[in-house]
């Protein structure tokens, strides 16, 4: 007889870009009736893993508390501001300002130092920024993962002129929204990109930093970092994309794109064939013959202005489409008198499921902010896309969707102008290539496998045969 399969532990932060397509994953294992599947996340999320069990148990192993520093969700509004200014490059090292911090990363390796303790990982599955689940199964001698909800190059393309990258030299570093190719003065601005990058550990509080990242490292007896350590030593890089969704460079043997990471649908709890869903939202679509539909992830904070401008453009497609817009309940407070919102405008706090609403034919273009996961679903269900970047690689995923003929994005995102927005609207809607081609990547996803190829794959490593 063989001998029994040791456990699969995911762990993952709790941001829904790098959690959501493991909780898939970890679904697809579950239903397949795969046992030992443990999955380690922070502690608000627990119900969430919980949920995912259909057939299997999927246990939840908890890393404590969100730490507010490292979580872009409860950031302070002086820090959100920076990380999202116009300036790519300022929001970039404002991002990684605010995210290396290795006494708060210490301390996610020693919670998950306890439970790999316990549960005994054969093979452990990990988001790409979790450098703390890397570092202790490198030390550990574990296998693992790595699980990328970007396009292949942002873990791939080398932050800084000398370091070790899986792109060509003159390709777009992640981060800048570059195109490629590029311009001369185009090219100049990469390279700037990275030496600025490289500048900035010169610093003096950056270089207490790493002092103390340092002596972190010396006292849990983790070698120096090193950004390719997570691709190298993993046995597989799977990636929530394909290749004709980025620009064209020779991807790797270990990384496996299989498109974006789609649950069994209808995922919402009560929806059915015929449209019933408890928010009436699946019933309401299929009233509707053209919709657009705005979601701007669980990041973004609009502003009274902002949302004024939205609450505008929907006025302006009135008679011509109808619109859908999740918006928090928080930020309702910001939204004019209920009887003056158009009559062709519906607004949620929450959606059972934004992926039920993308796969419905009623929906004609994805209004979003490009963040990975909503950037390949929206296009997984073949629909185009506005964007109106939000930050760090929505800029990349906004600069290829446009170059791809699949997207249009603001020329002035922040102000979120009526008239930039319905100009981009109305030119998606009114050109059908765009959903043209929107379809045929999103062909190109659904034949690359999703979750069941990522299972497959998963289930055919040596660890765990």
């Amino acid at each position: 007889m063989s001998a029994p399969q040791r456990p699969v532990l995911f762990v993952s932060l709790p941001e829904s870009g790098l959690l959501n397509p493991l909780l898939v994953l970890a679904g697809e294992l579950s239903r397949r009736g795969v046992p030992d599947l443990w999955f380690a996340t922070d502690e608000p999320r627990r119900g969430d893993v919980e949920r995912v069990a259909e057939g299997s148990p999927v246990e939840f192993a908890s890393l404590g508390e969100v730490l507010s520093e490292l979580s872009a969700v409860s950031w302070e509004d002086g820090v959100y501001r920076e990380v999202t200014q116009a300036s790519r490059f300022r929001a970039h090292r404002a991002v990684i300002r605010q995210s290396y911090r290795p006494d708060l990363q210490a301390e996610k390796y020693r919670r998950l130092e306890s439970v790999v303790e316990k549960v005994e990982p054969a093979l452990m599955v990990i988001d790409c920024v979790s450098s703390f689940a890397v570092d202790l199964a490198v030390k550990r001698g574990i296998p693992f993962v790595l699980s990328v909800p970007f396009l292949p190059s942002n873990v791939l393309t080398s932050l800084n002129p000398f370091g070790p990258s899986g792109t060509p030299r003159d390709f777009p570093v992640p981060h800048s929204g570059l195109p490629f190719p590029m311009s001369s003065a185009q090219k100049f601005r990469n390279e700037l990109f990275k030496w600025r990058t490289l500048a900035m550990f010169f610093n003096p509080a950056m270089g207490k930093v790493l002092s103390e990242d340092a002596r972190i490292r010396k006292d849990l007896g983790l070698p120096k970092p090193n950004p390719m350590t997570r691709i190298d030593r993993a046995e597989m890089v799977l990636c929530n994309s394909v290749a004709e969704l980025d620009f064209p460079f020779p991807v790797p043997d270990r990384m496996k794109l299989v498109g974006a990471m789609v649950p069994p649908l209808p995922e919402a709890a009560g929806a059915d064939d015929n449209g019933a869903d408890d928010t009436g939202v699946m019933a309401w679509l299929g009233a509707q013959s053209s919709v657009v539909y705005m979601g701007f992830g669980t990041i973004t904070r609009l502003t009274r202005e902002q949302v004024a401008s939205l609450v505008e453009v929907a006025r302006r497609l009135n008679g011509r489409h109808q619109v859908l817009w999740k918006l928090p309940e928080e930020q309702q407070h910001l939204l004019p008198p209920r009887e003056s919102l158009p009559v062709n405008l519906r607004i949620e706090s929450w959606l059972p499921s934004q992926l039920d609403v993308l796969a419905h034919p009623s929906v004609k273009v994805f209004f979003t902010h490009g963040g990975g996961n909503g950037f390949h679903e929206g296009l997984y269900f073949g629909k185009p896309l506005v964007v109106r970047p939000l930050w760090v690689d929505c800029y990349d995923q906004a600069v290829r969707g446009r170059a791809h003929g699949v997207s249009l994005t603001l020329d002035r995102p922040r102000e979120m102008d009526p008239d930039d927005v319905v100009d981009k609207l109305t030119r998606v809607l009114g050109d059908p290539s765009f959903h043209e081609r929107a379809e045929r990547l999103g062909a190109l996803q659904r034949a690359a496998g999703g979750r069941s190829e990522a299972a497959d794959l998963l289930l055919s490593l040596p660890a765990l045969a």
